[in-house]
């Protein structure tokens, strides 16, 4: 491999930077609905902010598997603009937007009907209550949310990344007018508590889905992708090699997703005030999470350009100087949560004991900052090369073969807690990072 800062490689981390800054503010637009959520919810209380951490354990599976299978337009868009198929991309553009909009709708009515599922679980009956219907609104969110993603996607998949970001940015701050406006009652308005934040979020979701549609509908640029749009059919067999793609993608968000997710079950036997705790640590580990996953959706773009091009070394160049990105990125993350580890927990709440417990968490979350970026930007470009199945494997056994059993061994027969709990997420975190590194370094060279 070539030094890493040789010219080849100085060019690629700018042209990676310059593509990967608004996706990583769009992708981060995405957590930060929640993590405003929790936030301004942990306002009115401990037991609302335990209620949205029960509820995000599943609506957080179903957003990460809904971004997951809008990633599947993205590799195939990128390769087919580096060689200037225009007629396969407005193929792709048909595709990507009707499969992403039936997705939303199917996941809005699966999980409406499966949302009462959380009575299950053996959590605090006022918590479960809260969760249900602050998740069934949340869900009907998901239908604009997949919208949006399969115009986004599209767009990025060409390099144009800017405008979903900025539609990102200004939905999240009309998020946080409508969370101030709804759950507090000011200006007028109904005093609605929890239900204010997810009827925010549900109209800041709409409001992106529009504001990317009348970008990509009415920009001249895209323009050649339109004509004869209604003419185009949709084909089985262009249907099949997008979910190939994007099926495995989102299904690796829920394996990793999931994982955490099914922490917030484990942590819920402990107590609510746990569970708030683990909710605001992991608000600040999944922003930096989102950040890094934008560099990795860079990181398919470019990779995925290099194999239109059939450039075996663009396409290993490409990757690890994605990799050398996140991995400075997040040394400089981690080190930030180590020095304000007792100050960031005070954005979320203002409870001694949770923000104790928080603090404590981010400190194990610092030392998984390298593992987490590494993984995810992995995936990112081994997806740019349309190999997803063996990715896939690896977090499902990363995560749920190692990482959650060595979490229910630290928590519960060692006594350590919700601390051991993300000990052993920690572990299957380092585990899929080292073999999703190997996997590119692997497949890559038999470009």
């Amino acid at each position: 491999m070539k030094s890493i800062i040789s010219t080849n490689y100085l060019s690629n981390y700018r042209r990676t930077l310059l593509l990967a800054y608004p996706v990583v503010l769009s992708q981060l637009g995405h957590i930060m609905v929640g993590v405003v959520d929790t936030a301004m919810v942990g306002q009115i209380g401990t037991e609302p902010q335990a209620a949205v951490a029960l509820s995000n354990s599943l609506y957080t599976l179903v957003l990460v598997f809904g971004l997951g299978v809008s990633y599947g337009v993205t590799p195939l868009v990128a390769a087919a603009d580096s060689t200037k198929h225009y007629a396969e991309n407005a193929n792709l553009l048909k595709h990507g937007i009707v499969i992403n909009t039936i997705l939303g709708i199917l996941l809005f009515v699966l999980l409406y009907f499966t949302s009462p599922i959380l009575n299950s679980f053996d959590q605090k009956k006022e918590v479960v209550d809260m969760a249900i219907p602050f998740l069934n609104v949340m869900m009907l969110g998901m239908i604009p949310l997949c919208i949006f993603s399969g115009f986004k996607q599209f767009a990025e998949g060409l390099s144009f990344t800017k405008v979903a970001m900025i539609i990102s940015i200004a939905a999240n701050l009309l998020n946080v007018l409508l969370n101030y406006l709804l759950i507090f009652g000011h200006w007028g308005l109904p005093r609605m508590g929890l239900m204010g934040a997810c009827w925010a979020t549900f109209i800041s979701r709409v409001v992106m889905a529009v504001g990317m549609f009348l970008y990509v509908f009415y920009n001249k640029q895209f323009r050649v992708y339109w004509k004869g749009f209604r003419q185009i059919k949709l084909t089985g067999a262009l249907t099949k090699k997008i979910l190939g793609i994007g099926v495995p993608s989102g299904l690796q968000w829920v394996f990793e997703v999931g994982a955490f997710s099914f922490a917030i079950i484990m942590i819920g036997w402990i107590s609510p005030t746990a569970q708030a705790a683990h909710q605001v640590a992991l608000s600040i580990a999944a922003t930096t999470y989102m950040m890094a996953s934008g560099l990795s959706a860079a990181a398919s773009v470019r990779v995925g350009n290099e194999l239109g091009l059939k450039n075996r070394e663009g396409v290993r160049t490409a990757g690890f100087s994605a990799f050398i990105i996140v991995l400075v990125f997040m040394s400089a993350m981690a080190a930030c949560f180590i020095l304000f580890r007792n100050y960031l927990p005070l954005l979320f709440n203002n409870d001694a004991q949770v923000i104790s417990i928080s603090s404590s968490l981010i400190v194990i979350a610092a030392f998984f900052q390298l593992s987490d970026g590494t993984q995810v930007v992995g995936l990112g470009a081994l997806r740019g090369m349309k190999d997803v199945k063996i990715p896939t494997i690896i977090t499902l056994f990363a995560y749920w073969v190692i990482g959650l059993p060595m979490s229910y061994i630290f928590a519960f027969p060692l006594h350590l807690g919700v601390q051991g709990i993300w000990y052993g997420l920690s572990i299957g975190l380092g585990i899929a990072a080292i073999l999703l590194l190997l996997r590119f370094n692997y497949v890559s060279k038999r470009v």
